[in-house]
């Protein structure tokens, strides 16, 4: 496309200038460019005065313009100008009256099928044209098709000339006024305007977009882009008619601003001067091609009904489309010529047919189909409605139904916010990041919240980039939806990034909503929000309860956790035993938002980590199966032959919709779920039996056509609320569709439930109601289940015939649980039982084979726990010393680390080490590795002392909730705080190995041995316990050189004690205890920590005998403590000898008094 430069100027400023400089250079040249389309206008006005003066026609051209009510003008006639024997250019399929040699030339009345965008413009009968007499010429073929009439012409010699010095008066021309104006049309055309003056802002040979709203907010602000559907076909195809019912739908359905350009509306304005001349004809594409080409740059979807027989012209059209970056679809309505005399709808071809009408475009004047169109619609074997289906598909796989740049595949829709996020770091950035973390304060995540974390980071939750800030969070609560500015149209792109301002509000509201039902938050202590305030720093890590850190999370924003505002609005219902509200109100007080970056990609390494797909790998794998449009079904349960015969019926629903290869995506929930739902393993391994019996079994699904993908968020039991998160979210990774069922994200109301203890909480009509109503869900469009029952005459799901309803059967969720719970075998295909629990049997048709064996195997085994992979949970390889061993799954109750080079780690392992000489030193056995949250501690009834996940009573996993360590934890072996010595307050030992704080840089292995300079100790008061802490810094340490101290360890991190003690007395909190009570806010001092340390010492080998101490003396309780150890009870030490000054029983041991501690100890 020709580029213009713009003069700066105008005309006259530039002349106005010039005069002023008194400058002459370059004058002339200006002064012609300037004047030149003057002058070139003048001539053409002058040669239209000229033609008109030459004609006794001018009447009738003018008349000409109502194409309807008067005859063709007459085009150049065929006389001597044409020299003999030349041959004329005529179209195939044209019929031409031939004119005998030697006769007169014929003048002509040219009739042509000018067909409009309804397909039915052509011309009314001819009207015979009379003149006089006739002259011989050479027989000749004229060069456009012509039906002839001869009459008897009348010339009149011209005057003689006189002898004078006047101009000769040229001679008369051979050409019609229509030919003139073509030719002068055309050669101005050819010329290029010198200057356009209209741009300032743009230099020499730039476009005029330099001075234009860009095309992208343009489009971006009207939700819509510009694109033209060029209709070209004979007259009766259904230009018009196929138009109109597609303009319909996109208007009054979705709002779209759409224009139709045909002959009706052009001709009575823009192309009102034109003819039906073959060169007229040309014009009118032309400049209806640029009109079209003006609207859709607008923003307009342009439909232009037009014959516009000729290849040539319609090319034309499109290159001017393509030099403007204007989607142009050339629609080719491919109808046969019999088809449409059939049709007929006026009677045109009727009148071809008889002779009435000639040169009919498709008859006897030619018509040049494309040849290669976007689209061909063989209108007559489609109905009207989808033949605008058709187009419309289209126009929505080529994302001109909205505003924004296709970001995904042809057919898959944009993600709400048109951006497609993945918020992990690239591999170049990952080393800077990570270690920019490790210097970072630390937030601790949950499992459920680690779900939550890769729900936002994979994409599944755009447009949001992070764990909510407060304005968001506001907003999900009250409207169920965001809204969002993404191409800053308002000022306010960056809106759900910044802090939230509750004083300015912006000038313009964003202009766009979108979906987002459900409160994604991140909570935390006061602990935690001091750390973060105290740090200085605009960002925090994310850690997991393990100490893994996964995340950055940029400028938080820190705000009050207000549960009972969250809880209220989110389920609208009141139930304290619901299990996510009680998530919920274990949460921080506080939240905090602010956009993260996944420093790797997240993966639990449970052995389905191969069907965790990020959103944009689900984008690429539907592209790969050639998908145009994408259904997700979801899955909470093992999926049977109804829920195939659902997902196949939706297949076919919308291949009858237009669709070419819709594409199935099956999406198991596999984030966090209540404990009673069935385990994510056992539902992907049923499904991928499904998959594998493909088409073979009732119950199975074509893989060609499916994809299984897991979803990662969790389940939150929010009925209507919830299923429009469910929804949106498979938006974002390429779904159109979305098939819902009965009570979507429902679930039976706890005892404690005020409304509907023990039933339903929401109406199962409720879900899929609000779902197809909220705001910001767009065009998604739902797929309701429907109800299926089994056909026992061909063992297949389906909908029931209620002319036989004694044919079918149901099988209940509840049925099956029971069913498979008894191991329920097939049962005969052609004796099929009513009552399937008596018989325990299950229909062959009902699920596939081996899935039904997993769901057997499930039910017969629910109560072990740790069989199954209930949810999405990291499963680690501890980070344990080389020197170890584990069974079992680290966080779960089967987990067991042992030392390869001890029995136990509490008997057999010495307090102090050999490997120094230096005072004070004790060996640190590490239970939980700095930053990690889970409790781990040596197990006292492990018959070898194993270290094991600490439980809580209730059986399930214990964590530090208060916050992420600080510190490594565990003990000193061989010491033992007897719960027989109390304080003067009565407070006795905690019954355990004494306790360390390791306050090192890095995080220790755990199960390591490690020398550790003892610094001090504090005395907690826990549950009415006595709990020394032994602080210590390990030898391996990089700063332990220079921290011998309290005083040392304060200067090389400052403000760590007052952390410290705030740690211990409130560390419960987060999980409802009451505070812990210190006894001194001050350290020991490290001689009296060291008394502590020998004291306790002195108490294990009571223990383990090792003093003399008989076994029969020990509280029962102690029995179980692992004393076969070797340097314990096992020992082969001789038999405890009681020494006669010392007194070893309980009722003895009441009246000594021990010096250890600021407080008297009591031995009981």
């Amino acid at each position: 496309m020709a580029k213009y430069s713009y003069a700066p100027l105008s005309i006259d400023e530039t002349r106005r200038k010039a005069q002023q400089q008194g400058g002459s250079g370059g004058s002339d040249d200006h002064m012609v460019q300037e004047r030149m389309p003057m002058c070139v206008g003048i001539c053409v006005l002058l040669a239209i005065v000229y033609v008109l003066s030459r004609t006794g026609e001018r009447d009738a051209i003018m008349d000409s313009h109502n194409v309807r009510s008067v005859p063709p003008p007459v085009p150049a006639p065929v006389d001597s100008a044409i020299p003999a024997g030349t041959a004329a250019v005529v179209p195939a399929a044209t019929t031409v009256a031939s004119v005998p040699a030697g006769t007169a030339a014929a003048k002509t009345t040219v009739m042509y099928d000018r067909g409009d965008s309804k397909g039915d413009n052509v011309w009314p009968k001819p009207q015979q044209a009379t003149t006089t007499t006739t002259t011989t010429t050479p027989e000749v073929t004229p060069e456009v098709p012509v039906t002839t009439t001869t009459t008897t012409a009348t010339t009149t010699p011209p005057p003689p000339a006189a002898d004078c010095n006047c101009p000769t008066t040229p001679a008369a021309s051979t050409e019609n006024e229509n030919d003139i104006m073509a030719r002068l049309r055309e050669k101005a055309l050819a010329n290029t305007p010198p200057h356009i003056i209209e741009c300032a802002a743009a230099s020499d040979g730039e476009s005029q977009a330099a001075c234009h709203l860009p095309t992208e907010t343009r489009f971006a602000a009207l939700g819509q882009k510009g694109a033209t559907l060029w209709m070209t076909g004979c007259s009766g195809a259904g230009k018009t008619t196929i138009a109109t019912a597609l303009e319909d739908k996109l208007i009054k359905h979705y709002g779209k601003h759409v224009y139709r350009l045909d002959g009706d509306n052009l001709r009575t304005g823009l192309n009102r001067d034109l003819t039906f001349s073959e060169a007229d004809r040309a014009e009118s594409v032309r400049r209806t091609g640029e009109l079209s080409t003006l609207f859709s740059d607008a923003g307009v979807i342009t439909l232009v009904g037009l014959i516009s027989p000729y290849r040539a012209d319609r090319d034309a059209v499109r290159r001017r489309h393509e030099e403007q970056g204007i989607p142009f679809y050339e629609v080719f309505l491919d109808v046969p010529v019999e088809e449409l005399k059939a049709r007929d709808p006026k009677g045109q071809y009727a009148r071809v047919e008889s002779g009435e009408l000639k040169h009919f475009t498709c008859i006897d004047d030619p018509y040049e189909a494309p040849l290669q169109p976007e689209i061909t619609l063989r209108t007559h074997e489609l109905k009207i409605e989808e033949s605008a289906e058709i187009l419309f598909r289209q126009l929505e796989r080529d994302g001109i139904l909205v505003g924004a740049p296709k970001v995904t595949p042809p057919g898959l829709p944009n993600p709400d916010g048109d951006e497609i996020v993945d918020l992990h770091v690239s591999d170049a950035e990952r080393p800077a990041k990570i270690a920019e973390a490790a210097t970072l304060p630390k937030v601790r995540m949950t499992d459920l919240e680690l779900n939550w974390l890769q729900t936002i980071g994979e994409g599944w939750a755009s447009p949001l980039k992070g764990f909510m800030r407060e304005g968001t969070l506001l907003e999900t609560l009250h409207f169920n939806s965001i809204l969002v500015d993404p191409f800053n149209l308002t000022g306010n792109v960056d809106r759900l990034t910044s802090t939230t301002d509750f004083a300015n509000f912006p000038e313009h509201p964003p202009p766009t909503r979108v979906s987002m039902s459900l409160p994604i938050t991140l909570s935390c202590t006061s602990y935690t929000r001091e750390m973060i305030e105290r740090s200085n720093k605009n960002a925090v890590a994310l850690v997991t309860q393990m100490g893994e850190t996964v995340a950055i999370l940029r400028n938080p924003e820190i705000y009050e956790n207000r549960k009972e505002e969250i809880v209220t609005r989110m389920y609208g219902v009141i139930d304290m035993g619901h299990p996510y509200i009680e998530h919920i109100y274990k949460g921080g007080d506080y939240l905090i938002g602010g956009e993260v970056e996944l420093l790797d990609r997240i993966k639990y390494n449970d052995g389905l980590d191969q069907w965790r797909l990020t959103a944009t790998e689900l984008l690429a794998e539907f592209q790969a199966k050639g998908a145009d449009t994408v259904y997700a079904f979801q899955t909470r349960n093992p999926t049977h032959a109804g829920h195939a015969y659902l997902m196949r019926s939706a297949g076919e629903d919308l291949r009858s919709k237009g669709f070419q290869n819709p594409v199935l995506w099956l999406s198991p929930l596999g984030g966090w779920t209540k404990s009673d739902d069935v385990p994510l393993d056992v539902r992907v391994k049923q499904h991928e039996e499904v998959l594998a019996a493909g088409t073979t079994h009732p119950g199975g699904l074509d893989p060609a056509t499916t994809v299984m993908a897991i979803w990662p968020a969790p389940m939150v039991y929010a009925g209507p609320t919830e299923v429009q998160f469910h929804a949106k979210s498979r938006r974002s990774a390429g779904a159109s569709y979305f098939v819902v069922g009965r009570d979507p994200a429902g679930m039976k109301g706890s005892l404690d439930a005020v409304a509907h203890p023990d039933d339903d909480l929401y109406d199962g009509n409720h879900g899929r109601y609000v779902l197809q109503n909220s705001p910001g869900i767009g065009d998604m469009e739902m797929l309701s289940f429907v109800k299926v029952m089994y056909d026992i005459t061909d063992n297949v799901m389906k909908i029931p015939d209620d002319s036989r309803p004694d044919d079918f059967i149901s099988i209940s969720g509840t049925k099956m649980r029971a069913l498979a719970r008894q191991g329920a075998v097939p049962c005969s295909p052609t004796d099929i039982p009513t009552d399937l629990l008596a018989a325990n049997c299950i229909p062959s048709g009902f699920m596939v084979p081996k899935g039904w064996d997993g769901v057997v195997d499930y039910y017969k085994h629910a109560d072990e726990t740790d069989r199954f992979i209930p949810w999405s949970q990291p499963r680690y390889t501890p980070p344990a010393d080389p020197a170890t061993q584990f069974v079992g799954q680290l966080g779960w109750n089967s987990f067991e680390l042992t030392s390869t080079q001890f029995t136990s780690w509490w008997h057999d392992i010495p307090m102090t080490p050999s490997s120094t000489s230096e005072p004070n030193i004790i060996n640190f056995l590490v239970e939980i590795p700095k930053y990690m949250s889970a409790k781990m501690e040596v197990s006292k009834e492990h018959p070898i002392n194993a270290i094991k996940q600490d439980m809580n009573k209730d059986g399930s996993p214990r964590y530090y909730t208060y916050g992420t360590p600080f510190f490594n934890y565990g003990l000193i072996p061989q010491t033992w705080e007897d719960p027989a010595i109390k304080s003067a307050e009565g407070h006795g030992g905690d019954n355990d190995p004494l306790d360390v704080m390791e306050f090192g840089s890095e995080p220790l292995p755990m199960g390591s041995i490690n020398p550790c300079r003892v610094l001090g100790s504090l005395e907690l008061i826990d549950e009415g316990e006595t709990d020394h802490k032994v602080l210590c810094i390990s030898l391996s340490d990089k700063d332990a050189a220079n921290i011998h101290s309290m005083d040392d360890l304060e200067r090389y991190k400052p403000g760590l004690l007052n952390i410290l003690i705030d740690w211990l007395t409130r560390y419960k909190t987060s999980d409802g205890k009451s505070e812990n009570a210190l006894a001194s806010n001050t350290p020991k001092t490290i001689d009296h920590t060291m008394q502590i340390i020998g004291e306790t010492h002195e108490r294990w080998k009571a223990l383990c005998g090792l003093d003399g101490t008989p076994i029969s003396s020990l509280d029962p309780s102690a029995l179980t403590f692992g004393l076969d150890s070797p340097s314990c009870r096992g020992a082969a030490a001789p038999a405890a000898v009681v020494p006669p000054t010392t007194t070893t029983t309980a009722a003895t041991t009441a009246s000594t008094t021990s010096t250890v501690g600021d407080s008297d100890w009591n031995r009981e």
